[in-house]
Order: C-alpha cells, then sequence, then structure tokens
C-alpha cells in the first residue's frame, strides 16, 4: 500500500515539473496541489489499514469507513484548494490529479 503512494508521490513530481515548463510556477503548483488532493487521503488511509493489520482486528466495515473517510478528505482537500488558491491552473490541477490516480496503473503497465 505504501509503495502506491510512493508512486503516487514521484508521478506527481513528475507532473508538476512538467507543468512548470509547460505553464510555469502556478500551473506546477496547481498540479502539485491535485497531486496532494489524491496522494494525502490515500496515505492517511495506507496508515490506517497498517495499524488495523497490525492491531490483528481487521473488518470488511471498517475498510468501507475508512474509504468512505478517504473519498470525503479527497473532496474537501479539492474545495480547500480550490476556494483558497487564487491563481489555480485548472488543467495543471486535473492533470496532477489523474496522474497521481493512474499512476500505479503506468507502473503495471510498463513493467508487463
Amino acid at each position: 500500500m505504501f509503495r502506491a503512494v510512493l508512486h503516487q508521490s514521484v508521478a506527481t513530481l513528475l507532473v508538476s515539473g512538467l507543468a512548470w515548463l509547460w505553464v510555469g510556477q502556478h500551473g506546477a503548483l496547481s498540479a502539485g496541489l491535485g497531486g496532494a488532493v489524491i496522494v494525502i487521503p490515500n496515505l492517511l488511509f495506507a496508515l490506517r489499514l497498517w495499524a488495523t493489520v497490525r492491531s490483528g482486528k481487521v473488518s470488511v466495515g471498517g475498510v468501507f469507513v475508512g474509504e468512505f473517510i478517504k473519498v470525503a478528505a479527497t473532496l474537501a482537500l479539492l474545495v480547500i484548494v480550490a476556494g483558497a488558491y487564487r491563481d489555480l491552473h485548472w488543467l495543471a490541477l486535473l492533470a496532477g490529479m489523474f496522474v497521481a490516480l493512474k499512476a500505479n496503473l503506468f507502473v503495471i503497465l510498463t513493467k508487463a
């Protein structure tokens, strides 16, 4: 699970660098924030799963609750970023989110 978060983080850094070259500083920050909107809740979910497995009290309901919290946190972070950053470049933000979401698929496809 932590490897998936690492792949998402690296992909976010790459797309931020590309956005810097293509759009500039605001685009790079927007892409980074878009990736962070995905990576941060996934990291918290991975930590929660890791702690649950270590305690030995794994349940399907607990996983569903964690997933619900992850989705709610993602939406909340997106609303916060959209409201707080006035120079937001929406295309770069969406690119950062998309690449972070699909980072693990890219890793699987490159290894196949």
